[in-house]
């Protein structure tokens, strides 16, 4: 659980903000108490959840800058003096990546580096925690999940531009912090990889809930490209918990906790596309079509992670069920296109979730894996 004393007052740099597990972030957040500076682009879609819950005025800072903007990230690190920086600005999308690569590679690899050099300036003790994803890994399609010293590696420019990340990181982090002349003894950097993240208020094309959500509301059959695909679904709020809680333990000991960790959901939150949109119909009703094109961009078949890490180090583990994650989802988007409030919906799940007294009852660390 997020220490509330820990956060209430804390100066925060959120970059990403106003994407969806950034929108989630900041909300969260600023319910804490803490004193957010957002950096990130515009919202891309409309509806987008970070205007649909009015985040813009809840903020200590709302800056529309390009993180590939070394000069201007620098400036507004310099002004706010932040003491936790959790970065999720990125470009998230693996199909997009076949599009745009360069920039893709650009924003994840050289945006993230732009980040740790303006950073490096501050006087006082900064966490830092950058978060990268699940498909960092060279994904050998095996049926047992992927630790945090496995291979990294990446077929699609996505993946490989984040695994790219990562090596960045771990390079700067080696090469820049500590004592030396050349180093800051003030910064303490740690990496987090979470599973494929759904919950109310995404409208990303090209995922799975919003194109169910969208092809739902407009009474058409669900398109599924790769109904047999494999992925760890979780709720939003599972890895945004354990990226305050890193954070949380970078400040107590940054020398211990300075390294990578993977936040994903319980075992059997393992499912295919498959299960998911039959689980998901099952709230909703509808229909789903396969749609699976062998013309189209690679795209990793399974995809799995080992939670144990995070569990033994830093205390952290999922707290909602599959059947309760796609339960939640599909009920916000319900509510919201009959006319509910989303922040309403929104601060209904991270109370549901924080309240949670007995989470995924399994307690032997093999269970917890994934």
């Amino acid at each position: 659980m997020a220490n509330a004393s820990f956060w209430n007052g804390c100066r925060v740099l959120l970059t990403g903000h106003t994407g969806f597990k950034g929108s989630w972030l900041a909300l969260w957040l600023s319910e804490l108490g803490a004193d957010v500076c957002g950096v990130a682009l515009e919202p891309e879609t409309t509806p987008s959840l970070f205007n649909q819950l009015g985040l813009a005025k809840q903020l200590l800072g709302h800056h529309l800058i390009d993180i590939r903007d070394c000069t201007a990230l620098t400036s507004i690190i310099g002004k706010f003096q932040p003491q936790v920086v959790l970065h999720l600005a990125a470009q998230p999308l693996v199909r997009r990546s076949y599009q745009d690569p360069l920039g893709t590679w650009a924003t994840n690899v050289q945006g993230s580096l732009n980040l740790l050099e303006a950073l490096k300036p501050l006087k006082h003790p900064c966490a830092v925690v950058m978060v990268t994803t699940d498909k960092v890994y060279a994904n050998q399609e095996w049926d047992y999940g992927y630790r945090e010293e496995d291979r990294l590696g990446g077929h699609d420019p996505y993946s490989a531009s984040k695994a790219a990340a990562e090596l960045a990181i771990s390079s700067w982090r080696n090469s820049f912090c500590g004592e030396a002349s050349h180093q800051t003894p003030h910064l303490s950097i740690a990496t987090a990889r979470a599973g494929n993240v759904i919950g109310g208020g995404d409208w990303a094309e090209d995922r799975i809930v919003p194109d169910a959500v969208r092809s739902l509301c407009s009474g058409e059959r669900i398109p599924v490209r790769r109904p047999e695909s494999t992925r760890p679904w979780q709720h939003v709020l599972e890895p945004l918990s354990g990226y305050l809680l890193l954070a949380e333990k970078l400040v107590e000991d940054g020398n211990s906790f300075s390294s990578s960790y993977n936040f994903g959901p319980m075992l059997e939150a393992n499912r295919s596309v498959r299960d998911l949109v039959e689980t998901l119909l099952s709230y909703w009703q509808g229909g789903w079509q396969d749609c699976s094109d062998s013309m189209t961009p690679h795209e990793a078949g399974r995809l799995h992670l080992q939670i144990d890490k995070a569990h033994h180090q830093l205390g952290w583990r999922p707290r909602w069920s599959f059947d309760t994650t796609v339960k939640r989802t599909v009920l916000w988007y319900r509510a919201v296109h009959e006319g509910e409030s989303p922040l309403e919906r929104c601060l209904d799940d991270l109370q549901a979730y924080n309240t949670v007294t007995n989470p995924n009852s399994t307690s032997s660390t093999d269970n917890s894996s994934i």
